[in-house]
């Protein structure tokens, strides 16, 4: 059956790039973690129905540009909701700044972050998103693996996982917990390429490690961006995937 907002009637096409913005309900929002701290975000959903499940995103590390803006999220928020009816939650961590505000307290190294990506499953789960899955990148997926266990998540998707923060005890409670972990591993990663990861991961045996080949650990270029979107999508609902690379002009808002 087609997706309402993509068989909208409008015959011009146009490509989907890499500043191009859909049309989504955007909110700004703030919620509190344990230890009392104000973190703020954006939710994006789905314009005209309900999504039919929900991104929480963790950014890359904060002390090196990482911020809830850093691209392949922010991509994942302007495309997402129009393209495959999800919720997009983007934050930023403790102690870090975007466009959108500052979270308060101080970058704590991941440690005082599990009270982070408590608050923001909570938040995602009191609004009545549906079926949440963690989607970290680089020191995001650090935090997806220590604590996302412990959270009312379907899974974990990694998008270059560096396994600088994760033990290998942490990481082999997923074995087993019934929780889908997807990695996806860039090529020419600085950090975890997937030779390494193979191994690394085994204490997983059921986990999904796909190698992507000429990426880089920031997803550079569109066509990498797309192949981050696409897996996502396929993982977190399939029958939206393959993403399309164009869409009718009246969906495109920005």
């Amino acid at each position: 059956m087609a997706r309402p907002l993509l068989a909208c009637g409008v015959s011009e096409q146009v490509e989907v790039r890499s500043g191009t913005v859909l049309a989504a309900r955007r909110e700004d929002v703030a919620f509190d973690t344990a230890d009392g701290l104000t973190l703020v975000g954006e939710l994006a959903v789905p314009v005209d129905r309900e999504p039919v499940a929900t991104l929480v995103t963790l950014h890359p590390l904060p002390t090196h540009g990482g911020f809830m803006d850093s691209h392949v999220l922010r991509k994942a928020a302007n495309r997402l909701p129009a393209l495959a009816d999800l919720a997009v939650l983007r934050f930023n961590t403790r102690g870090t700044s975007s466009p959108r505000g500052a979270s308060e307290g101080e970058y704590d190294g991941g440690v005082a972050e599990r009270y982070d990506v408590a608050a923001a499953v909570a938040f995602a789960t009191g609004r009545g998103l549906p079926h949440p899955w963690l989607v970290g990148w680089s020191f995001g997926t650090e935090l997806a693996l220590k604590y996302g266990l412990a959270e009312d998540v379907e899974g974990a998707i990694l998008l270059s996982p560096p396994l600088h923060r994760t033990s290998e005890s942490e990481l082999a409670r997923w074995h087993g917990s019934g929780r889908p972990l997807v990695a996806l591993v860039p090529e020419l990663d600085d950090f975890l390429r997937p030779a390494e990861a193979r191994e690394r991961f085994a204490v997983v045996p059921e986990a999904e490690l796909i190698a992507v080949d000429g990426a880089k650990h920031l997803w550079v270029g569109e066509p990498q961006v797309r192949r981050a979107l696409d897996e996502i999508v396929r993982v977190v609902n399939p029958a939206a995937s393959p993403l399309p690379t164009t869409v009718p002009a009246a969906l495109v808002v920005d």
